[in-house]
């Protein structure tokens, strides 16, 4: 038991100093979209706000999901870097379960276990509200990022989905928002 607590202090000293959002506890297990639909999930979303992560340190974030094989969904990440070239990394998401569809499980890397990506809320059209969570131990580190499919969200709606945050014990003054100005991302056009 003590070598556990010294593993999970040692775990939470090192990602608390890489900004990650670390909490006591275990992760909740929110309500996720009803039906959800991947292939009108597809297509590009823009970052509007997150949680802060130690591998997204950029700016413009967008997301692009694609069809890849039936019950696999392909991801290209993008942000635009402080020195202006462009990070990128691609990868594959996939349902755990098929009858939780919404609850997707994401591989960047081959050979490293994916990670959580939750749909909590998506009208497909205009925004989704994404949430992840890995219990280590007596900790829980925890994701989440508010998507639009144009560069901005009108603050109702990112009330209404910091309110499902919220209920769920996610702290949302957090959250940063991403600069998605025309003219700083027009270097991320493709």
């Amino acid at each position: 038991m003590k070598t556990m607590l010294v593993i999970s202090l040692t775990l939470l000293s090192v990602l608390a100093a890489s900004a990650q959002i670390i909490k006591f506890g275990k992760c909740p297990k929110p309500d996720v979209q009803a039906d959800f639909d991947a292939t009108r999930y597809v297509g590009r979303w823009y970052e509007i706000m997150k949680l802060p992560t130690a591998f997204q340190k950029g700016e413009c974030g967008t997301a692009t999901y694609s069809l890849k094989s039936p019950g696999v969904v392909g991801v290209l990440n993008r942000e635009l870097l402080k020195d202006g070239t462009t990070n990128s990394i691609t990868g594959s998401a996939k349902a755990k379960n098929p009858a939780e569809p919404a609850k997707l499980e994401v591989s960047f890397f081959e050979n490293s276990p994916p990670g959580p990506y939750w749909v909590l809320s998506t009208d497909y059209e205009g925004h989704a509200l994404v949430y992840g969570c890995t219990d280590f131990g007596l900790f829980r580190m925890e994701f989440s990022w508010i998507l639009s499919r144009e560069p901005t969200l009108s603050e109702e709606t990112t009330e209404e989905l910091h309110a499902i945050l919220s209920s769920i014990g996610v702290n949302v003054a957090k959250m940063v928002s991403t600069d998605q100005d025309a003219e700083l991302c027009s270097a991320m056009i493709q």
